[in-house]
């Protein structure tokens, strides 16, 4: 019987299935709308290094054959199949997408799902509903990912960008739409169309006669007729101009590359990515940018140092900016999905998503910034107990613990966020230092031997088991080894192997007591251990 797999589970193959000759099917589908599933076979760094295992329907089998497109057949709209045995060592992760080809939504889809069939026999289903995302124009939908062994994960991580966004995140590179207009198929690089000899591939895309935007931008596109017409859709967005004179029908096919009589409110239609433009300032004077964008000074601001008022720049002046422009200023800032449980979005934001890892988030009260889908908030007491120990050791924590699906953003003051990831070890920090961790891992207070330290701080948090454990510092922290001769101010130290022997050591002497004044460096933490031992300390005394 199959397995139902829910977004985040993950299992390893010999666990579902003894066989490695297995059959992926992918069903998706909505009104109007078509889908491109394709499998990208990347590295160890989560890289398309080898453009060879990209399988898409241009390209639909590795070159050892160990991945390779069906098309669709038993219900599903995709298939492949995959020997796991054959699979090279250099790829150790595959992973299962769907895009939208052409306008629409990933809201807008039914019920579907990945299923996984060996030996005849389905054993293990990942079903999913639009309702589980939002604008995405892609979905990253399953993973078979090599840890020591082959394991699956059911992902569903919507992308906002399409197969071309896709493909750049995985590290791949996208063919610009200016290659040779007389494309021979023999020479289109990376991922060029096979021979079609039978029926159109199979993703439900029209045959390539009738289809205007071939697989966005991958390989070089089949070219009826050698026409610069294709240039047209690089510059959907050009410049508006005064009215001048009737200009020359060449123009847009052949501009001249070097010379060209300098014309301010010409707008330049097909301009060659790479050809030299006229001549002019780099502050927005009369020639317009690059590729036919407009130039003018955003939000009405006064025209560039130079420039008479009223000269028109490609655009009403004081008309905000929009179009690539914004989106090029904004794109250092988008939201990171890594298909992980805990992906830093920066140094200072931490972005949890709920549906991954099976239990709950315990968070520091009042750290939550922003979440997305439907995300419970409740009240983590510690009890009697845990409040009169905590009271008393100086190491309680106002909890809150955050349920449900969907992706929750955590920060505090600014200040710098670590996920350490425990797998079985454990780590005492400081209830001051930790932002947030997964309700799985145990924790309880420990004791620091010693005489005493100053504040009352005796004593830390120590947290085992499996999970993740979110640490803020003041600034970038540095790891130590831990030698004999380790010592560390107790104010800046953040964190240490559970294993390190922690004793107080202090320099105070009743005779230097005699005189006034002191270095303020006399109660510190003296670290010893086996090698393997280290400490975190920050740039900061609190």
């Amino acid at each position: 019987m199959a397995r139902e797999f829910q977004r985040g589970h993950k299992a390893k193959i010999s666990d579902l299935t003894p066989g490695t000759d297995l059959y992926v099917g992918v069903q998706i589908a909505a009104p109007g709308l078509t889908f491109d599933i394709s499998c990208f076979g990347l590295d160890a760094n989560e890289q398309l290094s080898d453009d060879r295992y990209f399988i898409f329907f241009n390209q639909p089998k590795s070159p050892e054959e160990s991945i390779q497109l069906l098309g669709a057949q038993s219900g599903d709209t995709e298939s492949f199949r995959v020997t796991l045995d054959r699979i090279p060592a250099a790829i150790q992760k595959l992973s299962f997408t769907a895009t939208l080809d052409g306008s629409g939504q990933m809201s807008q889809i039914g019920p579907g799902y990945i299923r996984i069939v060996a030996g005849g026999e389905e054993v293990v289903r990942y079903a999913f509903t639009g309702s589980e995302f939002t604008t995405e124009r892609a979905v990253m939908l399953g993973d078979f990912y090599l840890k020591d062994v082959w394991r699956f994960a059911a992902v569903g991580q919507g992308f906002d960008g399409g197969l071309d966004a896709l493909l750049k995140n995985f590290g791949g590179e996208v063919a610009e739409e200016e290659a040779p207009p007389a494309a021979a198929p023999a020479a289109a690089p990376g991922f060029a169309p096979p021979a079609q000899a039978a029926a159109p591939p199979a993703f439900g895309a029209p045959p390539a006669a009738q289809a205007p935007q071939p697989a966005p931008s991958f390989g070089a596109p089949p070219a009826p007729t050698p026409s610069p017409a294709p240039q047209q859709p690089m510059h959907a967005a050009p410049t508006i101009a005064a009215p001048l004179a009737p200009q020359t029908p060449q123009a847009p096919q052949a501009p001249s590359p070097y010379g060209q009589p300098h014309q301010p409110q010409q707008p330049q239609f097909g301009q060659v990515p790479g050809q030299g433009a006229p001549p002019a300032p780099p502050f927005g004077q009369q020639a317009p940018a690059p590729y036919g964008q407009p130039a003018p000074a955003p939000y009405g601001q006064q025209p560039p140092m130079g420039m008479p008022p009223g000269v028109p720049q490609g655009m009403p002046q004081g008309a905000p900016a929009t179009g690539a422009g914004l989106q090029a200023a904004l794109q250092p800032y988008k939201e990171t999905a890594t298909g992980q449980r805990w992906t830093p979005q920066n140094q200072q934001l931490m972005r949890v998503d709920l549906t991954m890892g099976g239990s709950g988030v315990l968070a520091r009260q009042g750290s939550m910034v922003m979440y997305q889908g439907k995300v419970d908030f409740g009240y983590k007491s510690a009890g009697f107990v845990g409040r009169a120990v905590g009271n008393a050791t100086g190491q309680e924590m106002q909890l809150m613990r955050c349920t449900g699906r969907g992706q929750v953003f955590l920060a505090e003051e600014g200040s710098h966020l670590h996920p350490i990831e425990l797998q079985g070890d454990a780590i005492c920090v400081s209830a001051e230092s930790v932002l947030a961790f997964d309700e799985s891992l145990q924790y309880e207070v420990r004791r620091v031997e010693g005489h005493g330290i100053p504040g009352g701080a005796l004593f830390t948090m120590q947290f085992q088991g499996t999970g993740t454990v979110i640490v803020k510092t003041h600034g970038t922290p540095v790891v130590l080894p831990v030698t004999p001769t380790t010592f560390a101010d107790c104010n800046a130290v953040v964190a240490w192997s559970a294993a390190s022997q922690v004793i107080v050591s202090t320099q105070v002497r009743l005779r230097r007591n005699a005189y006034p004044g002191h270095s303020g460096e006399t109660v510190n933490l003296q670290f010893r251990g086996a090698p393997g031992n280290f400490i975190v300390v920050q740039p900061y005394e609190v």
